[in-house]
């Protein structure tokens, strides 16, 4: 069992440098474009200290908060994947010298990475992707070879955005997965603490460098009382629903009259597969140069709501909204169970905070739920 010491918020640099010192590249929340987004992080002094987020459907906002706390905000629109599968990865590249080819596939050494504030949904994501390019008989090995270096601090969440639901969905806000380090932030009067923990020898080794001491059991409840605030706050917030038997309502609502519904407002933009922490669609491109002697084959996200996502000889196979939308949710929530053997979906809330049009994934399962429940003449 976890044991967990306390750690000063003043001395939380400590920790940052303790990592770095390992040889980890430390990633974390900072401040960025109106935003709390995900890039390096050289000290604590980095962090989006006094910041948290609203959101709601297509909105976000920044706002200071009445006190201190270094991660009082939900997550914002990038996630940790960015890190992981790349945007964007060059492949291979080829020349052809007189009557020879030559075809060099690209390697890297990436850096030993460290992400510092991964929430408890965060960790399920990166589980799932996981499952999809290293447990897969098809795995990619440069998502492989990030993925085996990565040194993870989670943060458990005090406090969830408007938009959250992982309750829901079973992933957080408690931290319950393996992992390097785990911290609670607490503010309590005077006192601003974190309450940390090592699930792994590399999280120990880093916690020995620290200035810590043995938490108390009073410590320990005002902990598990953050926690419990950021549970409370989504089973009473709008976004509560029953995900129980998700895969089941939708394989028998494939024909509802939801799909037409949700089809006259979505733009097919892909906001919600590019935002979503574990959808993991990409596509290949490849390029030569006016001469034919240079070619190069690139990697990049691609999403199922691009019409050419599904093309084949003869046209799309989803050629309309409609069809696309089902598509998405219904792979993500229903037929990933079948796949990977669990839900695609972790109730981050990134797909309802980024839609331009304010679609929101738990209104359309309730919509759906009400469309089935026979009329009042039946």
């Amino acid at each position: 069992m976890m044991q967990d010491f306390i750690l000063q918020a003043g001395d939380l640099d400590l920790l940052v440098q303790a990592i770095r010192k390992e040889g980890f590249q430390v990633m974390g929340p900072v401040l960025r474009d109106k935003a709390i987004t995900y890039d390096t992080v050289a000290s604590a002094a980095d962090l989006p200290q006094g910041w948290t987020d609203r959101q709601e459907k297509g909105c976000y906002r920044l706002e200071r908060r009445d006190d201190d706390a270094y991660f009082g905000y939900a997550v914002g629109p990038h996630s940790w994947k960015k890190f992981l599968q790349l945007p964007r990865r060059q492949v291979w590249k080829a020349r052809k010298d007189t009557n020879d080819i030559q075809v060099t596939e690209i390697t890297e050494e990436p850096p030993r990475m460290a992400f510092l504030g991964v929430r408890s949904c965060e960790l399920h994501a990166i589980a799932i992707q996981d499952r999809v390019f290293v447990d897969d008989q098809h795995s990619n090995e440069n998502y492989a070879h990030r993925r085996s270096n990565l040194f993870i601090v989670a943060v458990n969440c005090t406090c969830a955005a408007a938009t959250c639901f992982c309750t829901s969905m079973n992933t957080g806000p408690k931290v319950t997965l393996a992992t390097d380090l785990a911290m609670t932030e607490v503010i309590d009067g005077d006192e601003h603490y974190f309450l940390i923990g090592s699930d792994s020898y590399r999280g120990s080794q880093v916690l020995r460098q620290l200035p810590v001491t043995p938490s108390g059991k009073r410590h320990e409840e005002a902990a598990a009382r953050g926690v419990q605030n950021a549970v409370r706050q989504m089973e009473e917030g709008p976004r509560r629903f029953d995900s129980s038997d998700l895969k089941e309502l939708l394989y028998r609502n494939y024909e509802s009259a939801s799909w037409d519904q949700v089809a006259e407002r979505c733009l097919s933009c892909a906001n919600c597969t590019m935002a979503c922490p574990t959808c993991f669609c990409s596509t290949v491109e490849d390029t030569t140069d006016l001469s034919g002697d240079h070619a190069e084959r690139w990697e990049r996200w691609d999403s199922c709501f691009t019409a050419d996502f599904s093309y084949v000889t003869g046209g799309p196979v989803r050629a309309d909204t409609r069809s696309r939308y089902r598509q998405w949710m219904t792979h993500k929530l229903a037929t990933w169970h079948d796949q990977f053997g669990s839900s695609g979906c972790v109730g981050c809330g990134r797909c309802i905070t980024w839609c331009p049009v304010g679609i929101d994934l738990t209104e359309e399962v309730r919509n759906i739920r009400e469309l089935e429940k026979p009329g009042p003449e039946q």
